[in-house]
């Protein structure tokens, strides 16, 4: 018997799938990178929660999708073919290897163009938080299918997305992030850096560099990019946030290292601490101390429900991480810090009906004709059944791996 929460997510997914051209008819153009990472997840979630093998056949066919359109330059560029710059064959075979564009509606802005702060928001590019949560979903479905070549795809992106957004400001000072690129990686277009790219980009790295292990027993080479990116998180001051969807990747980064410490692929480490401190901090203050009144309150029209629905997942991820941490006490116990994060899990462990409180009002049809919903119905739809599975398991996780070659190893950074 399937739970609610599983139908929900089954009718969401299957008329996104039907609407963009997954399952054929639709627009299959119509890519934009975050939604279709979460609509992997989804599909393999639900093909996980399931069995039935349709819902990861449309995961795959949304992954060729992404490539085929977001590895090329767009309709109307005066570029064609992929944005690597290699040939038709050789970007077949390799299509993460120039990055992946948004898939913003408007052009790039050109390089003699000034900059218009809120007209950059419509234009494409790319963003590094997207190729990290497209990393993830790469890194899940090579771990469903048992075929390494995904995973392969998004180790290359990962070399991609360090080189192209670390940079030097000036000789002798320390290596930073540009926040959004050009599409071919060589200016650019924000300047500044996302405040939890290094973080996203550092537990990312590690899940991938796990997951490829589990299916290959040669190394992913990722050690170079995972040292420039823990660089930069040891030198960054704060991740404390208010921004309900960066709440929810800080407790969904934590997560991926939480179970990374558990698998053994690393070492604990006190960058867990501050993550979940500052991830407790903002919760406190978005959600007025767990009971979520001040961002419940408000009009569904003034509300983003792609935003909450990431709070969610964040939410969903506080269990699984205590659940590790009992399930592991080897990796956990000695450590006087370790202890006092099972303190920290078990006091945010309280702002977790939250999730279904979010989850229950844009499931309501009547919140569902809202403008603010209909504008972003795809990331809506996708992120809305990206939550209600995450309450049955894990989104991104290494269990249930197809032809593994083994078991988890003591990673060069335990």
């Amino acid at each position: 018997m399937r739970s609610r929460a599983v139908q929900d997510a089954e009718r969401l997914m299957t008329a996104f799938a039907a609407r963009t051209g997954v399952r054929g008819g639709g627009d299959p153009v119509c890519r934009y990178l975050w939604t279709d990472a979460y609509g992997v997840l989804a599909m393999l979630a639900l093909h996980r929660a399931t069995g039935v093998d349709a819902y990861r056949d449309d995961a795959v066919r949304l992954a060729q999708l992404v490539h085929e359109v977001l590895g090329r330059h767009r309709e109307g560029d005066a570029r064609a073919g992929w944005i690597s710059g290699l040939s038709e064959d050789e970007g077949m075979r390799r299509p993460t290897a120039g990055g992946l564009r948004i898939g913003k509606p408007l052009r790039e802005r050109a390089a003699d163009e000034p900059l218009d702060e809120q007209l950059e928001w419509e234009r494409d590019g790319q963003y590094f938080h997207y190729l990290t949560k497209w990393m993830q979903a790469l890194a899940q479905l090579g771990l469903a299918t048992g075929d390494p070549a995904w995973i392969e795809h998004a180790v290359t992106l990962a070399h991609v997305a360090v080189r192209g957004f670390v940079h030097t400001p000036r000789l002798g000072a320390p290596q930073r992030m540009h926040w959004k690129m050009s599409v071919d990686l060589t200016r650019p277009l924000v300047a500044s850096m996302g405040q939890h790219d290094p973080l996203d980009g550092l537990a990312t790295i590690l899940f991938v560099r796990a997951a490829r292990h589990r299916l290959s027993p040669q190394p992913a080479a990722l050690d170079t990019e995972i040292e420039i990116l823990r660089a930069i998180c040891a030198r960054h001051a704060s991740w404390s946030t208010t921004d309900p969807l960066g709440i929810g990747g800080l407790l969904a980064d934590a997560a991926m290292l939480i179970e990374l410490v558990g698998q053994r692929d690393i070492a604990f480490e006190s960058l867990l601490h501050t993550i979940l401190s500052d991830a407790h901090r903002g919760l406190d203050f978005a959600l007025d101390g767990g009971s979520g009144a001040r961002m419940l309150s408000q009009p569904t029209e003034v509300r983003l429900a792609f935003r909450e629905l990431g709070l969610c997942m964040g939410l969903r991820a506080i269990g699984p991480m205590q659940a590790a941490m009992v399930a592991h006490p080897d990796r956990f116990l000695p450590d006087a810090s370790a202890a006092a994060l099972r303190v920290r899990l078990d006091a945010m462990q309280r702002a977790v009906p939250v999730a279904d409180r979010i989850e229950a009002t844009w499931l309501d049809p009547a919140t569902r004709e809202t403008r603010g919903w209909v504008e972003h119905r795809d990331i809506n739809d996708v992120m809305l059944a990206a939550s209600l599975l995450a309450g049955e398991a894990p989104l991104v996780g290494l269990g249930s791996v197809q032809g593994s070659h083994g078991r988890p190893r003591e990673g060069p950074d335990a």
